[in-house]
C-alpha cells in the first residue's frame, strides 16, 4: 500500500510540475542566502515594485516561470527563491513542510529588507503565497495564485481512497515517522509525495482563515486543472477581496500553457492602483 500511495502521488506530481532541472545556478541572476540554518538559492532580476515568484512543487524558477521572467522583469524587481530540496537549493533532514517553506521565504524577504511585495505563486507556490499573506501580512501587498489547493481533497484524484487526507492523528504519525528517520537520504520525490498526500493541514489553510485575508487576490486555474474547479471556486468565494480567472482549454500548467493570456492578465492586476 505504501508503494501504491507513493506511485499515485508521484504520478500526480508529474502533472503538478515535478522534475526540476539540474542546471547550474545562473551566474548573472543567482544568489545564495542562509535562512533558518540552511542555504537557499534565489534569483533577482529587473527593477521596480518587488514581485516574489514562488515555483511549483518539485519544480524550479525556470520551469515554473520561464515565460514570465523577462516580461515581468521589465517593470518589476523579481525575487524568485527555490525551496528546500527543489531546484538548486539543497535538501535538509526531515519532511517537507509548507509552513517551514513559508518561514524560509519570509526570512529571505527580511534579509533583503523587503515588505509589501506582490506575490505570484504556481501550484505549491500558490499555497505558500496564501500562507505568507496569512502568517506575515506586513510582507505582502497582493497575490496571484494558480493551481493552488487548501488541502489534499482539492486534488482531482482525491476521491480515490489512496489520496484521502488522513485524520490529524494519522498525519501526525506520518510526520513523526519521517522525523525519526531524520535523513536527507530520503528522496525528495518521496518527501513531495508525502507532502501532497497529507498537506496542507486544516490548521495551515482553510476557508475560515481565508476570510480573514484582507488582500487583493487573483485566483487562477485551468478548466482542466489538476485542482477541482469547485475547490478553486471555494478559495475565491472565501476571500474578501478575491477575483477569479478560469482559463478555457487549459490544464494545471497555466503559466507555461497559456502565457499569452496569463501574462497580460497578471500584469494588469498587479499594476492596478
Amino acid at each position: 500500500m505504501k508503494k501504491q500511495l507513493a506511485s499515485i502521488a508521484l504520478a500526480l506530481g508529474l502533472a503538478l510540475g515535478l522534475g526540476a532541472s539540474g542546471a547550474a545556478p545562473d551566474k548573472e541572476f543567482g544568489h545564495w542566502a542562509t535562512v533558518n540554518g540552511h542555504r537557499i538559492y534565489y534569483e533577482l532580476r529587473g527593477a521596480g515594485r518587488p514581485l516574489l515568484l514562488l515555483h511549483g512543487g518539485g519544480s524550479d524558477i525556470e520551469d515554473s516561470f520561464g515565460k514570465q521572467l523577462d516580461p515581468f522583469a521589465l517593470g518589476h524587481r523579481i525575487i524568485a527563491p527555490e525551496q528546500v530540496g527543489q531546484g538548486h537549493t539543497p535538501d535538509v533532514p526531515g519532511p517537507l513542510s509548507y509552513t517551514k517553506m513559508t518561514d524560509d521565504t519570509a526570512e529571505l524577504l527580511r534579509q533583503l529588507h523587503l515588505s509589501n511585495v506582490d506575490v505570484v505563486g504556481f501550484s505549491d507556490g500558490g499555497i505558500l503565497a496564501l500562507l505568507l499573506a496569512l502568517r506575515y501580512p506586513q510582507l505582502v501587498r497582493r497575490l496571484v495564485i494558480t493551481g493552488a489547493n487548501l488541502d489534499p481533497s482539492g486534488l482531482i484524484d482525491a476521491d480515490s481512497q489512496e489520496l484521502t487526507a488522513p485524520a490529524p492523528a494519522a498525519a501526525e504519525k506520518a510526520q513523526e515517522a519521517m522525523h525519526a528517520a531524520a535523513a536527507p537520504e530520503i528522496p525528495v520525490d518521496d518527501k513531495l509525495a508525502q507532502l501532497w498526500l497529507h498537506y496542507p493541514a486544516r490548521d495551515e489553510l482553510n476557508p475560515e482563515l481565508l476570510k480573514t485575508l484582507h488582500k487583493r487576490v487573483l485566483v487562477m486555474a485551468g478548466d482542466q486543472d489538476e485542482i477541482k474547479l469547485v475547490h478553486t471556486v471555494l478559495i475565491f468565494e472565501s476571500l474578501p477581496e478575491g477575483q477569479l480567472c478560469i482559463l478555457p482549454g487549459t490544464g494545471h500548467a497555466t503559466f507555461r500553457e497559456r502565457w499569452q493570456w496569463v501574462n497580460p492578465v497578471v500584469l494588469s492586476f498587479l499594476d492596478q492602483p
